[in-house]
């Protein structure tokens, strides 16, 4: 979509004719994508697929070697810091909290890019800050170091700060990572509910295909570089496409809870006996 469609039909994060690389190593060429707004857009793929570039890219913490990505129909790239800030919040896979600061601070950086001259430290930033703890379940965390803290509990406060930004798009690399199912499902659980309640677009990477197909309502699905299907994820997870992407063979069935497709893969036996068959060759006549 280029920068010149009207308002009316122009999606807010968009990236067109992309060349991400790394140290001289390209990832993606000519990688085009369409953020729908108010969506929550899952992207999902094999390791060292691009996924996490793409977000990268999209968050403009990487500069792509060709192509743009456009924010409000403006290269992201041209924009000042703080305007993205302000509409765009991210949470990237490693994070490193500075030494000796408390949970209650480094979520009170998320408040940073809506103060100014004319706007200081207020109750509202403050209210905030609380909600943000609270709704991530850190809140008896509040006064505690970070670096003392376990690595499920600093993603956390990590997704805390990111969650005090209040941006209206908010991307999320791997935002389960180090955390139990139960707080994996929290994790998710909340994001469904801000993209849900608050209306805020959310794109995350996932490595779990059964979370992304029950969480998103836009799936993005790489390998190799390049995007190989999106859409409702009843309409894009297939037992054809996750062989094509993952390598695995598998069914796929309604989930019992939801009725968003469920991946269920083979049994080693299965695999097993397919691949002596495959070795063995078509039987004789």
């Amino acid at each position: 979509m280029s920068a010149t469609a009207t308002p009316a039909t122009r999606q807010r994060l968009t990236a067109e004719g992309l060349t991400l690389a790394y140290d001289g190593r390209t990832v993606a060429e000519d990688l085009s994508v369409t953020i729908p707004d108010h969506s929550f857009t899952v992207i999902v793929g094999p390791n060292a697929c691009g996924k996490s570039t793409l977000l990268r890219a999209l968050s403009r913490m990487l500069k792509p070697a060709a192509g743009a990505v456009l924010l409000d129909g403006q290269a992201i790239g041209t924009l000042p810091a703080r305007k993205v800030a302000r509409t765009l919040g991210l949470l990237p896979q490693s994070s490193i909290a500075p030494d000796g600061i408390t949970v209650a601070d480094l979520v009170a950086r998320g408040r940073y890019p809506h103060q100014g001259l004319l706007r200081q430290w207020s109750a509202t930033d403050e209210r905030i800050v609380a909600e943000s703890m609270a709704a991530t379940g850190i809140d008896a965390l509040a006064d505690r170091y970070v670096d003392e803290l376990s690595g499920g509990q600093r993603q956390r406060v990590w997704i805390a700060m990111a969650i005090a930004q209040q941006t209206p798009l908010l991307l999320l690399d791997e935002p389960t990572t180090y955390l139990d199912l139960q707080h994996q499902i929290e994790v998710l659980d909340l994001c469904a509910q801000l993209h849900e309640e608050q209306g805020r677009t959310l794109v995350a990477v996932l490595h779990d295909l059964n979370h992304a197909a029950r969480y998103a309502t836009h799936l993005i699905a790489m390998r190799g570089g390049r995007i190989l299907a999106e859409g409702a994820p009843g309409e894009v997870v297939t037992a054809g496409l996750v062989e094509e992407v993952f390598g695995v063979r598998c069914q796929v069935i309604p989930d019992p809870e939801t009725g968003t497709p469920l991946v269920i893969p083979a049994a080693r036996a299965a695999r097993t006996r397919r691949a002596t068959d495959r070795a063995d060759g078509p039987a004789p006549r």
